[in-house]
């Protein structure tokens, strides 16, 4: 494919569900919230890792001593 036909027939957008609220999102650049569908549902879930209500597992770590 050259340029031109690229520019002309840009690829499909990649649509997927926003982990937040389960509507329709664009994954590409004209999404800037991507994954999420919009800045709202982007901020909603970084307000849920802050509050603790998210988090990664962690592995126990034992008492911390050395034997």
């Amino acid at each position: 494919m050259t340029d031109a036909k690229t520019a002309a027939n840009p690829p499909p957008a990649r649509i997927a569900a926003c982990p937040q609220c389960g509507k329709s999102a664009r994954l590409d650049a004209q999404n800037p919230a991507r994954p999420f569908c919009s800045a709202r549902c982007k901020m909603i879930d970084l307000g849920a890792w802050f509050g603790e209500q998210r988090g990664l597992p962690a592995e126990d770590q034992g008492d911390g001593l050395i034997e």
